[in-house]
């Protein structure tokens, strides 16, 4: 593996444990409110993403290299409302699939096979992923300030979780 792909994969290590920081601070603004389906939902998702993490992590040791953990900065923990905290989980999705494709590019480029194959889950991970953050971002969206329709979404919600 060269140097490019190394630093980038660890680069992306340090991006799926912040993953896993902001879902969890998603989390304890909606056990706050509380909207307890919410918080389970997005304490699920940050678990998911430690997975994330540790399946670069062992795929670099596989690599017989040394992971470089960097620094995770904080993430926000207030929000004005459950829209702003689904729009942000929204945006964030849409960052990590932007970092994956260009690390998938970038084995491409430098033709490390091993890492490109590799990559093929993320990426297909990540679709689920916008998937589920559109959708539930559009019911947010969706049921506006109706109290009754977003204690049902909550319900809904941590049922999936």
């Amino acid at each position: 593996m060269n140097e490019k792909i190394f630093k980038a994969l660890n680069e992306q290590i340090k991006h799926e444990f912040y993953s896993s920081y902001l879902y969890l601070s998603i989390s304890s603004y909606f056990e706050n409110i509380p909207l307890e389906g919410f918080s389970k939902w997005f304490r699920k998702q940050a678990n998911e993403e430690h997975e994330h993490a540790m399946k670069l992590y062992q795929y670099i040791l596989d690599r017989n290299l040394h992971v470089n953990l960097q620094a995770i900065d904080a993430p926000q923990v207030k929000f004005k409302s459950p829209e702003e905290a689904f729009k942000l989980a929204l945006e964030h999705e849409k960052k990590v699939t932007h970092w994956i494709h260009q690390i998938y590019e970038l084995a491409l480029k430098e033709k490390d096979h091993a890492t490109a194959v590799f990559l093929q889950w993320f990426i297909t991970e990540q679709v689920e992923e916008e998937k589920n953050a559109t959708d539930n971002y559009d019911q947010i969206k969706f049921v506006g300030d109706d109290r009754a329709a977003l204690y049902v979404l909550d319900q809904e919600l941590g049922k999936k979780a």
